[in-house]
Formats: structure tokens, C-alpha cells, sequence
């Protein structure tokens, strides 16, 4: 259970994505990983509307860090010409938020300000209401704990996305991942583990042997293998033409076992579809040679762009694009950025979360009070709704 203080309602006019802050990072951070690491690659964008609403439904990967939702995120982005009209809003588990260490190397509100938007019903509806695009994981968080024992398995679908695509006519166009599944195949997870982790530790899943490499070594858990990762775009699916024929208020309003029914309708359809992906473009998921020409290229960002650089990478670039804001001074960035040595020490997760403690902000959260971290971090639950929601 969320804690009570950690909900929060910020207007609309407090939307926390920052475009210069994703330029920014789309330019010196994620362009160099998607395309000499993962050498990732979209297909079929044209199928999708340049304008809403419209619900873009993902497979997940079944890792623990959702590698394969960021990748997919800028890409869309990139092929859309930039800008904040291009950009389609992720919906995410505000567990991302909430959990320090689910943020990418523990950056302040970064999924916010990444331009994910917190998958709530009423954020997913005012969304669509107002005409958004978003891009949806039906399968929730059990697509990102079903483990690569359960790679291309598509779990159990959530009906939301029927019941809104239903009330406002939004098209659903799947989209399938393939080879993200190998992100990091020692991602292994148990039903009845991810039970006890559950109930004992609120952790949803615990993925073995990942855990207990990542819980030594805590760079290891945002860790990638080099997946060439590839997604297409398939043709719209009108949930109002899956509901029962001639049944007009159920096709406008589906009710929740009827939702349920098409939501597994549609999963099978996409199951069939991911299928047949995968057995023409998943033969080889890593594709080492054309990792090699890619690497070769790279010269002088080899390290930062493979994974033992990312600590460095992503919170340096954080770092620096907000101390250029505030005009500090980052003459001194090895000064400024010791405590990233706490990525690389073995069980150096006691430092991290003592560093956050220790450290005067903007680098950690010494001095403020409870409500000034919880904001600062971003760990709350946001809502986008308006108060002029209630009259339209």
C-alpha cells in the first residue's frame, strides 16, 4: 500500500516533462545506446494517427528494469520529428516513482519529467478525453516479472484499456517487442517467490539469480545485454467492433466481465501475432556482428555507451543539464560525483541510499522535511485531473 502522504494532485499547469531536459538527453544519452548498443528499430510507425486519441499496446519484456519501455518511448519520439506534439505519453506503475531505486540510477521524478505519465483509471481516461496518445502495457506489472522463463508469453491482459477505448472509440494498435525478452536472460522469477516477496518484502516480483548479483553489485540491476530489439506497429483493433454485435450500450460501455472477454480476445490476437514475429525476427536476439561494427565506430564512448558506463552517463548528464540551469558550477564533476563509486562497490547499496541521506540538495535530501523529499523525488502518485474535469 502506497502511504497516504505520497498522493499528491498536481494541476495540469505543473506537469513535470521537461522537452529541453529530453532533447538534451535524447542527444548525448539514449541516441548513443539505442543505436550502437541495442541497435533498436521500429516498423510500422505509419499506421499510427499523428493525432488522438489513440492507445499504442505493448508487450513487456519481462525484465525487472523496463529497459524495452524507454527504448520504445524514444524511438517513437525520434520518428515523430521531436517536439511536444510528438511525443506519445507512456503509461507507467507509479511504483516507478515511488521506489527510489526503480528510477533510473535514483533520479529525482525522471519518469515524470521523462514525459510518463502515472497509470491510474482516471489518468488513462482524462487523457484519452482530452484527445492524448499513450502508450499502454496491458499486462501491467506481471509483464515486467514474468521472467525469461516466461519470454513471448503474454500474461493475463487488465480490461481498462477496452472499457476506455470502448467509451471514447479509441483505435488499439498492438505493438510487439521482439528480442527485448533478452535484455538479461538471468532474469528467472517463481509465482510462489514472487508471493513471499510479495507479502513479506512489497517487492511484486523477485527475479533469481538477478536479484542476488544485483542486491551485491547495484549497477547490475539496471544491467542490459546487448538485444537488438526490435518493434512493429500492427493495424488498428476497434474494441467497439469486438463487442457483441447489435448491443449498443455494450459497445459503448462494455461491463467488466464482458471487458475481461475482449481484453483476452484481443491477447490471443496479439499472442498469434507476437508468435509469428518472433519466429522470422528473433532467431538471432543479440546479432553480435553487428554489434562489433557498431562498437567499432564508437571510438571514445565505447564504455559510457555499454552499461558499466551508464551510472556515469545518465546521472552525469542529469546533473549537469540542471547545474547549467541553476548556474552552478561543474568544473568539478569527479568532486560532485563521487558517491556514483556506490554503482561499482559490492553491496554498495548501503552507500546509495546513506549518500541520498547525507547529501545537501540538489544531490541528496539532507535538510527536508518529509514533504519537501516526497516532492523532490517525485515518489508520490500524480493525477492529472482538473477540477474542470467534473463539468465536462
Amino acid at each position: 500500500m502506497i502511504p497516504s502522504h505520497r498522493y499528491s494532485n498536481i494541476t495540469s499547469f505543473e506537469d513535470p516533462v521537461d522537452f529541453e531536459y529530453l532533447e538534451s538527453f535524447y542527444r548525448e544519452v539514449s541516441s548513443w545506446i539505442i543505436a550502437y548498443y541495442y541497435r533498436a528499430s521500429v516498423h510500422g510507425f505509419e499506421n499510427i494517427p499523428k493525432s488522438g486519441p489513440v492507445i499504442l499496446a505493448s508487450n513487456h519484456s519481462g525484465n525487472a528494469f523496463p529497459h524495452d519501455s524507454f527504448v520504445l518511448d524514444q524511438l517513437l519520439w525520434q520518428q515523430g520529428g521531436f517536439g511536444n506534439e510528438a511525443k506519445i505519453k507512456p503509461l507507467y506503475s507509479p511504483k516507478l516513482a515511488i521506489n527510489w531505486w526503480m528510477r533510473p540510477f535514483g533520479l529525482d521524478n525522471w519518469w515524470r519529467k521523462f514525459g510518463a505519465v502515472d497509470q491510474t483509471y482516471i489518468n488513462f481516461d482524462r487523457i484519452l478525453a482530452r484527445g492524448g496518445r499513450v502508450i499502454y502495457y496491458p499486462e501491467g506489472i506481471p509483464g515486467i516479472g514474468k521472467g525469461f522463463n516466461r519470454r513471448y508469453q503474454l500474461q493475463r491482459f487488465q480490461p481498462s484499456f477496452v472499457k476506455l477505448a470502448a467509451r471514447y472509440n479509441v483505435p488499439v494498435l498492438p505493438v510487439y517487442g521482439v528480442n527485448a525478452e533478452w535484455i538479461n536472460p538471468a532474469n528467472l522469477t517463481f509465482r510462489w517467490l514472487d508471493f513471499l516477496s510479495s507479502r513479506l518484502l512489497g517487492i511484486p516480483f523477485l527475479p533469481v539469480p538477478l536479484f542476488i548479483v544485483a542486491v551485491i553489485f547495484p549497477f547490475f540491476f539496471y544491467f542490459g545485454f546487448p538485444c537488438n530489439m526490435k518493434f512493429f506497429v500492427g493495424k488498428p483493433i476497434s474494441i467497439r467492433d469486438e463487442t457483441a454485435p447489435g448491443n449498443i450500450n455494450s459497445a459503448k460501455e462494455p461491463d467488466r466481465e464482458e471487458a475481461e472477454i475482449i481484453a483476452e480476445h484481443i491477447r490471443k490476437k496479439m499472442q498469434k501475432e507476437l508468435n509469428e514475429l518472433t519466429e522470422k525476427y528473433g532467431r538471432r536476439p543479440y546479432d553480435f556482428a553487428s554489434l562489433f561494427q557498431s562498437f567499432r565506430s564508437l571510438k571514445n564512448r565505447r564504455w559510457l555507451t555499454s552499461p558499466l558506463g551508464w551510472p556515469i552517463l545518465f546521472t552525469r548528464h542529469y546533473r549537469d543539464f540542471h547545474d547549467r540551469k541553476e548556474k552552478r558550477d561543474i568544473r568539478n564533476r569527479w568532486v560532485r560525483d563521487w558517491d556514483l563509486i556506490g554503482y561499482y562497490l559490492p553491496f554498495g547499496w548501503i552507500l546509495l541510499a546513506l549518500f541520498r541521506k547525507l547529501r545537501k540538495p540538489p544531490y541528496g535530501n539532507r535538510g527536508l522535511s518529509k514533504t519537501e523529499r516526497v516532492r523532490k523525488e517525485g515518489s508520490f502518485v500524480w493525477s492529472i485531473a482538473r477540477e474542470s474535469d467534473n463539468n465536462s
